[in-house]
């Protein structure tokens, strides 16, 4: 667990407390998910927010077993760069708002079909 954040995580955890806030909901911080430790999470949505830099192009596969690990808790993991973050605030913004408004597909999906 870090003690400092990231530039980029600093501003997301600000507007994620002061901008989303208005939509009820409740974020966590560097929260411990079995044995990952997340950037930020929100139970109640079952969401979870990664924040990348640049080193995590070199660990594309241990990100990808982490991101099936939390998927299989029921999460959703939305990654985004510190780019994008630090540039884009809105943008990243609007994308989470709408992961948290939205219905995810039960998982596994329903078999449909009529009688």
């Amino acid at each position: 667990m870090r003690s400092a954040p990231t530039e980029a995580e600093r501003k997301l955890w600000w507007h994620l407390r002061h901008r989303l806030a208005v939509s009820q909901t409740h974020f966590r911080r560097q929260v411990r998910l079995g044995p990952y430790i997340v950037d930020f999470a929100n139970h109640a949505a079952k969401l979870i927010i990664e924040v990348d830099g640049g080193h995590h192009t070199e660990q594309a596969r241990r990100d990808t077993q982490r991101t099936e690990f939390l998927e299989a808790e029921g999460y959703r993991v939305l990654r985004f760069w510190n780019n994008d973050v630090l540039r884009n605030i809105d943008g990243v913004l609007e994308v989470v708002h709408s992961a948290i408004t939205s219905t995810p597909t039960p998982s596994p999906s329903p078999q449909g079909g009529g009688e």
